[in-house]
């Protein structure tokens, strides 16, 4: 298989696997327990967050870990609602968050929580100028993803948390595809929260982290004990959290050469792909976007088709969101910049990854202009496409 879906899940390194199986079957104790073994697994724990609190320079106190990215975000947008209510009941989101943030907006607007889903531009991209429009007396937090899962698109943080907090609005940030991917510093993005999920970056599946910067307000939303400083019940999943840190501790270590080798192989990548097929268009690609991502447009060609055909070459893609593959809705991150449904039901996402070579790259530009060309020819779909205008 030529694996090129890294934003939906990465394979978990070597080196994680091994760090891990001690701690199911030798040091299994409960970090809670006051004896060797407890206190055993309560260190590598606390390792563990040491490594997680230094790659994206925070206070260990201020890492809490958790089920994933999803958790991460429920555990923001519901703790501060909560937590926030006499203050006020407004939230505002982006309209092109991941699903673990809509969702959880939706539910609470089904409490009678007001939402506020800010409209990107053609790019993908939130105007700061829209934020301090939609701020209200009553607007308790502002939750914008770092980049985006489909487009990778880059969003401006720095500037909204600033504008969120000159008018003293609590900001989060879902940074799922950019935590082990990309340099970080909760300080210099000025965030209040930032969401983590181990499986994007090389990491065992069913463990992320939230930073909660010290002193704000939440109320958790798993009870139970005291665990994670009283802000997340539950016994440590310590195999897991161990295998973060070791994810952390590799990405830390080699994040910065995989993101020149990983842009210079997307980049031949686009160049190649616009060139071999006509009436093509990389979403987004004159902004700032993530290094390994390109969400490529077909005209005329649905994307469940291109990812099946793929498929049976060996090659593994996505159409849009992982989360939403088995949806036959379009992507509502391209219908929010701008696309017809038609053209948003044309996507297809390549993620690059640190296993990925240019030979797969190469295997995909000889199999996939055929299996364009195949699908046009049996496609009802020409004349009905209009793109907006983007940056390139």
């Amino acid at each position: 298989m030529i694996y090129l879906d890294y934003n939906a899940t990465t394979p978990t390194d070597k080196r994680v696997v091994e760090a891990m199986i001690p701690f199911y079957t030798e040091q299994f104790g409960n970090p809670s327990s006051l004896y060797t073994a407890g206190q055993e697994a309560k260190r590598a724990v606390d390792q563990a967050r040491k490594k997680v609190a230094d790659l994206i320079h925070a206070s260990e106190k201020e890492i809490i870990f958790t089920s994933g990215g999803t958790e991460s975000d429920n555990l923001v947008l519901r703790g501060v609602a909560r937590a926030q209510k006499k203050k006020g009941n407004h939230i505002i989101i982006s309209s092109i968050e991941h699903h673990a943030v809509l969702n959880t907006a939706k539910a609470l607007e089904n409490e009678g929580y007001s939402v506020t889903y800010l409209l990107v531009n053609e790019n993908g991209q939130v105007d700061p100028q829209d934020l301090k429009r939609a701020i209200r007396p009553e607007t308790i937090l502002v939750s914008i993803m770092h980049a985006n899962n489909e487009s990778g698109v880059m969003e401006p943080i720095r500037e909204l948390a600033v504008i969120a907090h000159e008018r003293g609005v609590l900001f989060h940030t879902d940074a799922v595809q950019t935590v082990g991917k990309l340099p970080i510093d909760v300080a210099d993005l000025g965030v209040d929260f930032l969401s983590a999920s181990a499986h994007k970056f090389y990491g065992p599946k069913g463990i992320g982290f939230l930073y909660a910067k010290k002193g704000v307000r939440f109320t958790p939303q798993v009870v139970g004990g005291s665990h994670e400083g009283g802000k997340r019940a539950g016994t440590e999943n310590v195999p897991a959290i161990v295998g973060l840190g070791v994810a952390v501790e590799i990405a830390a270590t080699e994040q910065k050469e995989e993101m020149i080798r990983g842009r210079k192989l997307r980049d031949d990548f686009e160049e190649a792909l616009l060139s071999a097929i006509p009436e093509v268009r990389i979403v987004s690609r004159g902004v700032e976007r993530l290094y390994n991502t390109s969400l490529v447009l077909v005209k005329y060609v649905e994307g469940e088709s291109m990812l099946l055909y793929l498929d049976f070459e060996g090659i593994a893609v996505s159409t849009g969101s992982a989360c939403s593959s088995s949806s036959l809705e379009p992507s509502h991150v391209l219908l929010s910049c701008g696309y017809p449904e038609e053209a948003a039901h044309g996507s297809i996402r390549f993620s690059l990854g640190k296993f990925t070579t240019s030979y797969h790259l190469k295997k995909v530009l000889i199999v996939f202009p055929p299996i364009v060309e195949k699908l046009r020819k049996m496609s009802p779909l020409r004349d009905v496409y209009s793109y907006p205008p983007q940056a390139d």
